[in-house]
């Protein structure tokens, strides 16, 4: 049975190995990638807090940054930190991901805060290979590429583990320790053994949560297993509702930026530990402190910023909340920096797992061969 399982892991290996690593190590290319671009830009993220004074109104804040900006601009949602020394995030119509970022005490605005080409790249490779679908939802032969390639990496990873499970307490021993005294062949021998067992358990987890995005039955499986429903709509319905959504924005533009201030102060009232509030025209959404997403969404009058509904973590429909737990999940962020330092070096294993596969592979048929050969010249 065990000769079996190594030839299933054998068999898939050598065809995805290169492409195993392509994704486990532009993975872990992203595990820290709001940590890195903020520390490559300190000034868009950070902000000295002045010994007197208390951050702008929303409105004001709004104010300044049409007038640097320009009067023509709509702005769509402000995000403000409970950190007094965060910047502020403001979302600009048309303006994609992009957000702008201000001084909440001085309304001076920052600059354009956007992932640098590295990680965008590292997300194509990670997700699709660098074939992007044409559409968000859509298939791209990238993407059904990465998505069968992890799925059978997780069996890859059981037939490892099955493979490696030793016989006795020597053999354990030896299975998990390296022996840097034996050469270069036995040291990645070990490592391959070794490593492999230490990274196969988030390796997993980040290969069962990541094919939540790569196959829409895989997801509707994962989500009525812990008994959420998913919601289906369609790209016709989507479609239907674009031209309405358009007309009802046109309409939407005579909202006034000072009814921010009243919604604000209820929040923060009623909030008195938060992380951060996203003011938006017709709702906000109040972020909780915590490594877990938990975010209360808040909806409110336009005219009046009278609050006339509030819908709580607890509260949202689960089929949401198992997006926000999938993502924590496969990005390591459940845990805080801990965790995205494990599931770095586990991505970052799993890249180097199968290079010294391929070494060690290469390196047994080479001997087979040389035993074959004299036998044939004998006969």
């Amino acid at each position: 049975m065990n000769r079996f399982f190594r030839k299933i892991h054998l068999w898939l290996s050598v065809p995805l190995g290169l492409i195993i690593s392509i994704i486990c190590l532009s993975g872990a290319a992203l595990v820290f990638e709001n940590e890195v671009i903020e520390s490559l830009n300190p000034s868009l993220y950070r902000v000295e807090r002045p010994e007197k004074g208390n951050p702008l109104k929303p409105s004001e804040i709004a104010q300044k940054v049409c007038m640097q900006m320009s009067d023509t601009i709509e702005i769509t949602s402000i995000q403000l930190s409970a950190d007094p020394e965060r910047t502020c995030m403001v979302s600009i119509k048309g303006a994609g991901k992009r957000t702008l970022s201000v001084n909440p005490y001085t309304g001076e605005v920052n600059g354009w805060t956007e992932s640098p080409p590295f990680f965008q790249t590292m997300r194509k490779l990670h997700r699709w290979l660098m074939d992007s679908p044409a559409k968000k939802g859509e298939k791209s032969t990238g993407k059904v590429v990465v998505g069968v390639t992890t799925l059978l990496m997780v069996v890859i990873l059981i037939t490892g583990l099955i493979i490696w499970i030793p016989r006795n307490r020597k053999a354990l021993k030896n299975r998990l320790s390296l022996n840097c005294r034996k050469g270069i062949r036995r040291l990645l021998y070990d490592s391959h053994v070794s490593l492999g067992f230490y990274s196969t358990i988030f390796l997993l987890l980040m290969a069962l949560t990541g094919l939540t995005w790569s196959f829409g039955w895989y997801r509707n499986m994962t989500y009525r297993l812990f008994g959420a429903s998913v919601s289906s709509k369609t790209s016709l319905s989507n479609g239907n509702r674009s031209s309405e959504g358009e007309e009802g924005k046109k309409k939407q533009r005579t909202f006034e930026y000072t009814v921010w201030n009243k919604v604000i102060s209820q929040l923060q009232s009623k909030y008195p530990e938060y992380a951060s509030i996203r003011l938006e025209t017709k709702q906000a959404q109040v972020s909780l402190p915590g490594n877990i997403r938990r975010t209360d969404t808040i909806k409110f009058n336009p005219k009046s910023g009278e609050i006339t509904g509030l819908v709580s973590h607890n509260q949202t429909p689960k089929s949401k909340k198992m997006k926000g737990w999938i993502y924590v999940l496969h990005t390591g962020s459940w845990g805080g920096t801990i965790t995205k330092i494990i599931y770095f070096l586990a991505a970052l294993i799993g890249g180097i797992l199968p290079i010294s596969g391929y070494y060690l592979w290469w390196k047994r048929t080479s001997r087979k061969r040389k035993n074959v050969a004299p036998r044939t010249v004998g006969k």
